[in-house]
């Protein structure tokens, strides 16, 4: 997760997240935390539309946080709601955890019959084209119920 997008969660400024994280920089090795590169953040600026430097934007680079990194968080921000919204993270990390193995079995199967069929049916699109929409309708009902933070 993204430093600005955790500083949201938590109600502090992006800078005081940052801030306590660097006093406390031993807690948070690479495989917590890393930093984005200028190309990295060049490709989600486009993706996201965040303003540019120019006009006021965040003029450091992001920080992303692993799911450990999120859960050191809990450490060095020791306010209540600090508290509380790691604990929504680290559920919605397992419960993501399971719905990704509960379902591992058909998103491989479904992967095999799309590359069978992109190997033997390279002359029939429009029938290609429905087996498509037909993976699609199947994928989207098996897609988890909602999952996320409530307020």
């Amino acid at each position: 997760m993204l430093d600005s997008d955790l500083a949201l969660l938590y109600e502090v400024p992006t800078k005081r997240l940052n801030e306590a994280v660097k006093r406390n920089i031993t807690r948070f090795p690479q495989n917590f935390m890393f930093q984005l590169t200028k190309e990295e953040t060049e490709i989600l600026r486009s993706q996201i539309a965040t303003s540019n430097k120019a006009r006021g934007g965040r003029r450091t680079l992001p920080y992303v946080f692993t799911e450990q990194g999120v859960a050191m968080l809990s450490s060095v921000l020791n306010s209540e709601r600090a508290i509380q919204i790691n604990i929504q993270i680290m559920n919605t990390f397992v419960q993501m955890r399971q719905w990704a193995i509960e379902n591992k079995d058909l998103a491989n199967r479904i992967s095999e019959l799309e590359t069978y069929f992109i190997e033997h049916c390279k002359d029939n699109k429009s029938e290609l084209q429905e087996i498509y929409n037909a993976i699609d309708l199947l994928l989207d009902r098996t897609k988890p119920a909602k999952i996320g933070f409530r307020q």
